[in-house]
């Protein structure tokens, strides 16, 4: 009886995490917030679609887009810039992916600045009026790199600009 509590107290946070990842699927990037919500963007596996998902370890509190179909690509943007140098040239990394839903738009990005070594990942939303909200993500919980979404041949760069 023992031996099955310690497995069950193993298992029962993977349960509520699992809804952020089916069997068929792979994370592309994620992270947690500083506010202890989680935010992933995942992919099926084949490419069939890809797909945003964020909210708290019980529940997703958003998926982006609803359906999981070929089309979902499309409504997703992306681009990067990297200037390297290191210090002397203020060397940086920048990955943005970019979508609109409801009215807003939501910006995921990573960032690494060589100045003070700095790196950071999180969430940008604007409203309609231009209003910004941001979500800052944990960058010792982060998995992944949006910068993989080129090697998927799904998705092409696009001048989006660049948020971080």
């Amino acid at each position: 009886m023992k031996k099955l509590v310690i497995i069950f107290a193993f298992l029962f946070p993977l349960t509520f995490w699992a809804q952020y990842l089916l069997p068929n699927e792979e994370v592309i990037y994620s992270f947690e917030t500083k506010n202890g919500k989680k935010m992933s963007l995942v992919k099926d596996k084949s490419n069939t679609y890809i797909q945003y998902r964020f909210g708290t370890k019980a529940k997703v509190e958003m998926e982006f887009p609803a359906e999981r179909t070929k089309e979902s690509w499309k409504k997703f943007h992306y681009n990067s810039y990297m200037r390297g140098g290191g210090k002397e040239n203020a060397g940086m990394e920048i990955d943005n992916i970019l979508f609109k839903n409801n009215g807003y738009e939501y910006v995921i990005y990573r960032s690494y600045h060589a100045e003070g070594n700095d790196y950071s990942a999180g969430i940008i939303i604007k409203d309609s009026n231009g209003k910004e909200t941001r979500i800052n993500g944990n960058y010792k919980t982060v998995k992944g790199c949006i910068c993989d979404l080129e090697t998927t041949g799904m998705i092409e760069r696009e001048d989006i600009g660049l948020s971080f």
